[in-house]
């Protein structure tokens, strides 16, 4: 049996892992936290979005985040500190702008693909994520914003999906309890929420069943090339140092691909974009009763929401350049507060819990599921703001590539 080895524990790496797993292969899996998921992949958004597949390569973003510079809260914050990393990767970005309609469609269909593997998986292995398969409701405030997702819808409808426009009185109902003056919107019925943690680490925990081996708190130093495979090394929390020999390597680092791309000779260029999150505890039956269940998306305010169960709201957005910086800042964590305060103001917000994790973005918005210059060397990460909703398709298609040039 050929030994694969993941490096990374996010519902990137887990996705992989199972769908190696299922080709035959022994996997094991490598973290450096504790748990799984306890990165990017612990509090985001909650949505499984296909709506919300649009790349950003557009010359309106480029605009946006020169504008926003001096303002804290801006939903884009860009640092002008200088930095070869970052000012590489937008110039990358710039040059994407062409691909924005090829890339938003291959999104959308990667996305429509993904979803049904993923929900298919936990059914079959029998686990819960707070799923609320409600739909996701896009609002605008204003017609020039509507007009834009109006042009975007046409994008969504090339790569398959359905995504409907609705009046200001159908936002109401489909969703009764959000408060605003709104122009129109638009609401996609086959799109859905969950807890991504929850999903991962009921993931894991089928995978492990299954024979799947996770070294946890485990800091991968170095991979080094050998004869028909490579030699990972790792220390693990105590500073205990181990290697073992694999057939192959994917990595599904997140942001540290970077430096693990670099450690196999190959460029990987994802740059961390930070996004922000708040989960507001629903603690009195007011505050269940004013809190949504459709899932909602501001694409003005970059801000989405996910209802968790009966007794938590995700509110999630927001995206920040400012390198490997995990500082959960106030001043970027208050507009969240301040948004669920305006369109839903009977919710407490008293005990909203703060996170913050490192979206890992490859200058072209697409996902990098492919092999490394050297053999045995694979990759899949870089999914940006839409790794949850992307991870089930691109694991089964670095699982179908290992398969077909590696057999197990």
């Amino acid at each position: 049996m050929k030994k694969i080895a993941v490096i990374g524990a996010g519902v990137t790496g887990v996705t992989t892992a199972y769908a190696l797993l299922n080709r035959g292969y022994a996997v094991t899996v490598f973290d450096q936290n504790r748990y799984a998921a306890m990165d990017t992949s612990f509090a985001n958004g909650g949505q499984l979005s296909a709506s919300n597949a649009e790349v950003w390569n557009q010359w309106s973003t480029v605009i946006k985040g020169i504008k926003y510079m001096t303002q804290r809260s801006a939903p884009l914050l860009v640092n002008p500190k200088p930095s070869w990393h970052k000012y590489s990767w937008m110039a990358e970005f710039v040059a994407n702008i062409p691909h924005y309609r090829k890339n938003t469609v291959e999104t959308v269909r990667l996305a429509i693909t993904a979803r049904e593997h993923l929900h298919e998986t936990a059914k079959k292995e029998g686990f819960a994520f707070d799923v609320e398969e409600r739909g996701i409701l896009h609002v605008y405030k204003d017609k020039k914003d509507y007009q834009h997702a109006e042009r975007v819808n046409k994008l969504l409808a090339e790569g398959g999906l359905e995504r409907n426009a609705v009046s200001p009185s159908e936002i109401k109902t489909i969703e009764p309890a959000v408060h605003g003056d709104f122009y129109g919107g638009f609401f996609t019925p086959s799109d859905a929420t969950g807890d991504i943690h929850m999903y991962s680490r009921g993931l894991s925990d089928a995978c492990l069943k299954k024979g799947v081996k996770f070294h946890y708190s485990s800091d991968v130093t170095k991979i080094v090339p050998q004869d028909g495979g490579h030699l990972v090394k790792w220390k693990d929390n105590k500073g205990a140092k181990f290697d073992a020999a694999f057939d192959a390597v994917v990595v599904c680092a997140g942001v540290a691909s970077r430096k693990f791309g670099r450690m196999l000779g190959d460029r990987v260029n994802i740059y961390p974009v930070k996004g922000y999150s708040i989960t507001v505890k629903l603690d009195d039956d007011k505050s269940r009763a004013a809190a949504p269940w459709v899932s909602l998306l501001d694409d003005k305010a970059k801000v989405v929401t996910s209802r968790l169960g009966n007794d938590r709201l995700r509110i999630a957005g927001t995206a920040e350049f400012n390198g490997y910086n995990w500082d959960i800042r106030d001043d970027r964590v208050q507009p969240l507060v301040r948004w669920v305060e305006d369109y839903f103001p009977d919710v407490v917000t008293e005990h909203a819990i703060p996170w913050a994790g490192l979206r890992p973005m490859m200058p072209n918005m697409l996902p990098k599921v492919d092999a490394g210059k050297r053999p045995g060397v694979y990759y899949n990460t870089g999914h940006g703001h839409l790794g949850w909703t992307l991870s089930a398709a691109t694991a089964e298609i670095i699982g179908d590539k290992i398969k077909a040039e590696m057999p197990a």
